[in-house]
């Protein structure tokens, strides 16, 4: 019944603001000011002694969970303390119950910048034996090091506070080694990131680099449709099946603009008159000089890419006109080529070779054409574009998978999920999409990071088993654990993003931590800063750049009821 503050249930799958500086995976309270309260409330508002301490970070304003003052925050860890103390029995209360843990925002308006204060029960089975306090403090930016804790002064902080004789130590550290810079004449930021993290036991000391026997995982978000990615001219094909795909399910189909000198329909007249010409043993596979000349997208890829992304030699009659026809810009356009094709068919002016499986429509027409009799096709409303997509899915299926099984030596059990003909088109398309995903992610890995078949297959395998269980989500982190010498020259000499001590004593229930943490990002969502630079212009201990980090404490104390 307080209006001062909303509170929020964070449990389940919810990502938790504090999983930083609280390890917990239970269900938890978070309490915030409450957005709609516009009126001052005497007991929420800082005193006027907390104006004084100034600080780079500020209260964040607008929309988003905004901190209530400590001295409000105090105040509710004690109600909620109280209620679950046994000892307080003048309060009359019935059976206890044991809450989750509280965690509240702060606005970091007192002495230490504190941003969150966290309450923990202790538990001795369904009994409640104590609480676990915890404040989170953050200040900066800065980049003079110069404010940087000693590890040896904060183990001797801890043990004094804890009485404990022996500590341990746990380190963390986070590096960004691929961010996709700023797309030229475009507003929207992309979200594609390759970071590594990296743990180990013992740290010597603050900011030390990772020795190489720690446990790391490379973390990947990665969103296609770059220009200046190595297949994004195979992106392009794939949008253009997307577009055929919308166009079968609305009606509406959006062509794409002209881009070849000549038009679909003369493309695919000039191909057909090719094939009369060749008509006696007539086989793409076997004539390397045809494969080479048919400019698809997925020969077109970039000479440097060539060797990873290689061209298929076998492309079947069906698939190279859909190479031809993905220039087509009209309805009309798509029925004339089509009735060129069928004509030929028909009159047995070509007997074109065809990869066996395909359940394609043109494929069972040219089937037909072999005994020398094809049934009529209705050239009319979504059939030629069905006809098209279904062509076009053929052959991106193949590429994909040609891919899949040379470069990461994928298991075709999982395959068969991607490329299956046994759900309805709109599936198959959407497969195909997160085939191309899972090729942009293993193709960014081969080039950025030189990653060999040893690590591509496992991370091919981590893809695949997501995919088969999940929609396409270009924003999913997908995690692979590495050796921190596969990476590590692209780390050795960088700043890092995070850099954490985990300094422990006792065990179980009895455990208590101190963290220290410095980052390049403000780890607090409810706040913000004034200073918006990562870099600062003044020299600090002989550098001329230096990066700036926010500096983050936690702390906990423990108090026991029995």
């Amino acid at each position: 019944f307080q209006t001062d503050v909303e509170i929020c249930l964070i449990g389940g799958s919810c990502k938790s603001p504090i999983e930083r500086f609280w390890n917990g995976n239970t269900t938890i309270y978070i309490l915030q000011k409450a957005q709609h309260n516009e009126e001052s409330n005497p007991a929420e508002e800082s005193q006027a002694d907390d104006a004084i301490y100034a600080s780079e970070l500020l209260p964040k304003k607008g929309s988003g969970p905004a901190g209530l003052s400590v001295r409000r925050a105090k105040q509710l860890i004690s109600l909620y303390t109280m209620v679950q103390n046994p000892n307080m029995t003048h309060l009359k209360i019935g059976d206890l119950v044991v809450l989750p843990p509280l965690w509240i925002r702060c606005d970091g308006s007192d002495p230490e910048h504190t941003c969150w204060l966290g309450a923990e029960p202790l538990k001795a089975g369904s009994k409640i034996t104590g609480i676990n306090f915890y404040m989170v403090t953050c200040d900066g930016p800065t980049a003079d090091k110069t404010c940087f804790a000693n590890l040896e002064e904060l183990k001797t902080a801890h043990k004094m506070k804890h009485r404990s004789s022996v500590v341990m130590t746990k380190g963390f550290v986070r590096y960004e080694l691929i961010r996709a810079a700023p797309i030229e004449d475009t507003i929207a930021e992309s979200e594609s990131n390759v970071y590594v993290d990296i743990t180990w036991n013992t740290v010597e000391k603050i900011l030390e680099t990772p020795p190489l026997i720690s446990a790391a995982t490379l973390n990947i978000t990665l969103e296609s449709g770059d220009p200046r990615s190595p297949v994004y001219q195979l992106y392009r094909e794939l949008q253009f099946l997307l577009a055929l795909a919308e166009g079968l399910k609305t009606g509406v189909t959006e062509w794409p603009e002209l881009l070849e000198s000549e038009s679909a329909v003369e493309l695919v007249q000039e191909f057909l008159t090719d094939l009369k010409k060749k008509l006696d043993g007539y086989c793409i596979s076997g004539n390397s000089n045809e494969a080479e000349t048919i400019k698809c997208d997925t020969a077109a890829v970039d000479s440097s890419i060539k060797s990873i992304f290689s061209e298929r030699g076998d492309l079947d009659f069906a698939e190279q006109l859909w190479c031809k026809m993905r220039s087509v810009n009209s309805y009309q356009e798509l029925i004339e080529c089509f009735t060129l094709i069928i004509k030929s068919l028909e009159h047995g002016e070509i007997q074109p070779w065809i990869h066996q499986g395909s359940s394609s429509l043109l494929s069972k027409l040219i089937q037909q054409s072999y005994h020398g009799k094809i049934e009529v096709v209705s050239l009319s409303g979504i059939i030629p574009i069905q006809m098209l997509l279904e062509i076009g899915l053929d052959k991106m299926k193949k590429d994909y998978v040609s891919f899949f099984i040379v470069k990461s030596g994928s298991c075709l059990l999982f395959q068969d999920y991607f490329i299956s003909t046994s759900v309805d088109l709109q599936e198959q398309v959407h497969r195909v999409q997160k085939l191309h995903h899972m090729l942009e992610i293993m193709v960014s890995c081969m080039v950025l990071l030189q990653f060999k078949h040893e690590n591509l297959f496992p991370l091919t395998q981590i893809c695949m088993k997501y995919y088969k269980e999940n929609p396409l989500n270009e924003k999913h982190v997908f995690q692979l654990p590495i050796r921190p010498a596969l990476v590590k020259k692209f780390y050795q000499n960088d700043h890092p993003e995070i850099w954490k001590v985990d300094i422990s004593s006792g065990h179980g229930q009895r455990e208590v931590k101190t963290t220290w943490q410095v980052s390049t990002n403000l780890p607090v969502e409810h706040m913000t800063t004034n200073n918006t630079g990562l870099l600062s212009d003044s020299t600090v201990n002989g550098s001329s750049e230096e990066r700036m980090y926010f500096i983050t404490m936690a702390k906990c104390s423990q108090v026991h009821f029995t």
